[in-house]
């Protein structure tokens, strides 16, 4: 058994007995870039899917704002930082997914680095959503009225220099020199993975350590 489905069978059971406010679950998976939020939701989302419990996976990115946006507020080189969200967008939508009939949310296309509206769709079965982004626990004005919403709540935590060598695998296979993939890495990203492991509510349960899933 590799890494995250390992982690993901240590999850079941406490996802699975957490009380609920609404309908659905609501599940927030948070931790810095790089960190392998999405490898762990959805090896999380089919453990639960197989144990019987109807279970998806809604990622924050589909609200990082337009790249035109950003260069408008002189963002871009921040992309990624909370400023750069759409955060009354993504608070909205978390607070209609534990018992609104009908949700869409819009997904990012990392390929295109752009998000694209109403691209992702809730089943009528879905039981439990899995919420998975940087910051879904992050203790500032706005961003801490997430924290009232979750059912549940997951932090993973992963070394800095395990991040950094990841971020910058990221941006070379992104097509950027190792040089400048080193320096966008330190410049934003590495900053990012910071910010959300000083300002991050406490979780439920912390997943620490190297965490050599991707």
């Amino acid at each position: 058994m590799n890494e995250p489905e390992a982690i993901a069978e240590r999850l079941l059971d406490p996802i699975l007995t957490a009380p609920r406010s609404g309908q659905r679950k609501l599940v927030a998976l948070a931790g810095p870039p790089a960190s392998g939020k999405s490898t762990l939701a959805a090896v999380l989302a089919n453990k639960l899917n197989d144990a019987g419990c109807q279970t998806q996976v809604v990622p924050m990115d589909g609200f990082h704002l337009d790249n035109a946006i950003l260069t408008q507020r002189g963002l871009l080189d921040r992309k990624g930082a909370p400023e750069t969200f759409d955060l009354g967008g993504l608070l909205r939508l978390v607070k209609a997914l534990p018992d609104a009939p009908d949700i869409v949310y819009p997904t990012f296309d990392r390929s295109r680095d752009i998000a694209i509206a109403g691209s992702g769709g809730l089943s009528v079965e879905c039981d439990t959503i899995i919420v998975e982004g940087n910051y879904l626990l992050y203790d500032a004005p706005g961003w801490r009225m997430l924290n009232e919403i979750w059912d549940f709540s997951i932090m993973l935590a992963v070394a800095p220099d395990v991040l950094r060598q990841r971020l910058v695998s990221r941006w070379v296979s992104h097509g950027l020199r190792k040089v400048d993939a080193v320096a966008r890495a330190e410049a934003n990203d590495l900053k990012n993975a910071e910010l959300v492991a000083q300002t991050s509510s406490a979780a439920d349960i912390i997943i620490e350590g190297k965490a050599v899933f991707r």
